[in-house]
């Protein structure tokens, strides 16, 4: 009979048959730095996109506010980063992060809203 080796530190396995590690703390390890260097790019953008929302919520007061681009802008609001955008059918384009988003206004303002939900 063949001995299995544990891919992440290799030891040899014991137990059931279709183990693959020889512990939860080699397993873990092993899929962590399988995930790391691909994920480095996706979770920084989900960062930014976590924070804009966030500074959307914070700013909304009642349905809708009228702010300042200056006034996101250093809170740390990204204007490069957002989910998706909507157009209304008076041509109006509201970009949103997740269920918050903002509609860019005259003199540098824009206006924040919350998506309704059903």
């Amino acid at each position: 009979m063949e001995k299995r080796l544990c891919p992440e530190c290799g030891e040899v396995l014991k137990g059931r048959i279709d183990k693959k590690f020889c512990s939860d703390l080699c397993r873990n390890a092993f899929n962590n730095k399988l995930n790391s260097d691909t994920n480095n790019y996706v979770r920084n953008i989900n960062n930014s996109l976590r924070k804009n929302r966030r500074i959307l919520e914070e700013n909304l007061v009642g349905d809708t506010t009228k702010i300042s681009k200056q006034k996101l802008i250093d809170k740390g609001f990204n204007f490069n980063f957002y989910t998706n955008q909507n157009l209304t059918k008076n041509n109006h384009t509201y970009i949103f992060c997740y269920e918050f988003g903002y509609l860019h206004l005259e003199n540098d303002y824009v206006l924040i809203v919350k998506r309704k939900t059903d």
